[in-house]
């Protein structure tokens, strides 16, 4: 069976600075299953561009294979796409961004994507430090095969065929904080106040910005006895606090005063605004992060938003000092300048 969307929209639809309305920003309809959360996880990104005023023509969207990886296809319509191999989406992110730097990359992958076969992939992409935002959309089981267990899913959740699962689970924000991600973040498709502001601020962080979003799968994973189901991720679901971002034109208007609040600046000025349920946790140190998230979870309990963010880091294309021009716009003489200056790089190297 096919569904074609309707073409109408409101004539009044709100515009961003652009001047394009959120339609511009959407893709083709969605082949899930109905109350998937990948779709709510899409519809958070769409608002997310749409709200920043990114150009969907300047947005690269990457994938591997899974339910997750199908997702690009129900956003960003007019933007850039490329669905990788199996867990091999980082390489293709990284070879499109080191072609052209000045595109806004997306990658999207899921537990088994990430956290299996391309955890190789993963691993290589976080500690180069990769300017992108990679978002996992975990529901702890395969549900493109038919709901097998993944490498995330935890110790002692149940399947739906009622097994728990023997083994311990990887938790991937936890490894992303080892490797050296300048920005991880956990957040709940079910969740799309506190989604929102994590996706904007990911997109506007310089490097490798990770977001784990646990994505219940309502076909084989949202049973009792489940982790990573609806029922159990909302009666142990707790967040860092409120997560606002906060655009370098806009003031700041709201705050907590019984709460400990704190701002993160990004390198163009924005501002990620953190009114912090718990003050033990302190989004600019790494150990604060994974003791934290290890104390939570030792208690049986979820701990999203943001966990941490360097705001000083540089990304691969400062490291290796990259060609700030894309590759297509480079001349033959700047691809190709000569024997003399082969010359002195070669002696610049004895």
């Amino acid at each position: 069976m096919s569904y074609i969307r309707p073409e109408f929209r409101h004539p009044d639809l709100p515009v961003n600075d652009l001047g394009f309305t959120k339609k511009n920003y959407e893709g083709a309809l969605s082949t899930l299953c109905a109350g998937c959360g990948h779709d709510s996880i899409s519809s958070a990104i769409v608002q997310s561009i749409f709200e920043l005023s990114i150009a969907p023509h300047n947005v690269a969207k990457l994938s591997g294979i899974g339910c997750s990886s199908k997702t690009p296809t129900y956003f960003l319509g007019n933007s850039h796409g490329f669905n990788s191999v199996h867990g091999r989406m980082p390489s293709v992110a990284t070879g499109a961004n080191m072609a052209n730097r000045e595109m806004v990359y997306v990658g999207v992958s899921g537990d088994g994507d990430t956290a299996s076969i391309g955890m190789g992939q993963f691993a290589h992409a976080v500690r180069r430090n990769l300017n992108m935002m990679y978002v996992v959309m975990n529901n702890g089981c395969y549900g493109l095969t038919k709901g097998q267990d993944s490498a995330t899913t935890d110790m002692g959740s149940h399947s739906k065929k009622g097994e728990p699962s023997p083994f311990e689970g990887i938790d991937l924000a936890s490894v992303a904080l080892q490797l050296g991600a300048t920005f991880v973040a956990r957040s709940f498709s079910g969740d799309k106040e506190q989604l929102i502001p994590l996706i904007k601020a990911a997109i506007s962080h310089k490097g490798f910005a990770f977001i784990d979003v646990i994505s219940p799968c309502v076909t084989f994973n949202n049973n009792p006895g489940s982790t990573k189901g609806y029922e159990h991720v909302r009666e142990h679901l707790t967040a860092t606090g409120t997560v606002d971002f906060v655009p370098m034109r806009d003031e700041i208007k709201t705050c907590y005063p019984d709460q400990t609040s704190e701002e993160v600046t990004l390198h163009d000025g924005s501002v990620v605004h953190l009114c912090k349920m718990d003050p033990k946790l302190d989004v600019r140190s790494r150990n604060s992060a994974l003791s934290t998230m290890a104390e939570y979870k030792g208690e049986g309990k979820i701990l999203t938003g943001l966990l941490y963010m360097d705001s000083d880091s540089q990304d691969l294309h400062e490291n290796i000092s990259s060609t700030k021009k894309p590759l297509r716009g480079l001349t033959e003489e700047e691809l190709c300048p000569g024997s003399k200056v082969l010359s002195n790089i070669n002696e610049s190297l004895r």
